[in-house]
């Protein structure tokens, strides 16, 4: 959701400035980012799991809002506030602006992977990242096949990221529910059959996402300013002790990895 909010805003355009106010987030802040990048044109913006890319001719931008990071288009000159720790101005045909990055808690990150430096794929953030779960090699089989040996619970095993990217906690919670599949089970315990539910319900859960806006914590906000509506159609996310809405059992809330779960024992077998 975040690339689909920055990329119509930074596409095509010209850095005309860096601004970095601090020495860095989760790692330093490259010395010299702002030098590498004035005056050069942003060539696209892509994705990969959570981390956005920032493509340009000689490298790439590596951006990731952590727990607690989001990022805005504000126009040029509005002054920063005090978790504002990352400014790239643009400039088009439609103006001056600037994205910027807000990170109360710093657990982001800023990093550039220069185009000499090899593909983009072997960076060592990205190169043991699992398959996109809206792309063609995610399935339930694909799922199947990678969780023979793995004796984690699902919900755990889905998170780490090496099979699939992009299923966070609310989104994994959710899709667990709609699959029927309880968190705490062993994911080599789990059949064929319900891994296809699964891969399926993590498909649906990710698109109805994405038409409504993404999903909102209380820190969230999305890059034009406004906040998502996915929310207010949970099944279990963040309802401990309401009903479930299919049948009525009060919604359970456990950690996993320290990290809240949410699930229905009726429902999520």
């Amino acid at each position: 959701m975040t690339r689909r909010g920055v990329a119509p805003h930074i596409d095509g355009r010209i850095v005309r400035d860096v601004v970095l106010r601090r020495e860095g987030l989760r790692w330093p802040f490259p010395d010299d980012l702002p030098s590498l990048l004035a005056g050069r044109r942003v060539a696209a913006t892509g994705r990969r799991g959570k981390y956005l890319l920032v493509q340009f001719e000689h490298g790439t931008l590596i951006i990731h809002l952590g727990m607690s990071g989001h990022l805005r288009v504000l126009p040029a000159g509005l002054p920063p506030e005090k978790h504002d720790h990352f400014d790239m101005t643009v400039a088009g045909a439609d103006g001056v602006h600037v994205l910027r990055m807000t990170d109360p808690r710093r657990f982001g990150a800023v990093l550039w992977h220069a185009a000499a430096d090899g593909a983009l794929e072997q960076h060592t953030l990205l190169r043991s990242l699992g398959v996109e779960p809206l792309g063609e090699d995610f399935c339930g089989k694909l799922l199947f096949e990678q969780t023979r040996t793995r004796s984690a619970a699902i919900k755990q095993v889905l998170m780490a990221g090496d099979i699939v990217v992009g299923v966070g906690n609310i989104y994994c919670s959710e899709s667990l529910f709609r699959a029927g599949i309880n968190p705490k089970t062993a994911a080599n315990r789990i059949s064929a059959a319900r891994y296809d539910r699964l891969a399926q319900a993590i498909r649906d859960v990710l698109a109805e996402a994405i038409v409504q806006g993404g999903s909102t914590l209380r820190d969230f906000i999305s890059v034009n300013g406004q906040s998502g509506y996915f929310q207010q159609s949970y099944f279990v996310y963040d309802r401990a002790g309401v009903p479930c809405r299919l049948c009525g059992a009060p919604v359970r809330q456990i950690k996993q990895g320290q990290r809240s779960t949410f699930y229905c024992v009726n429902c999520q077998k």
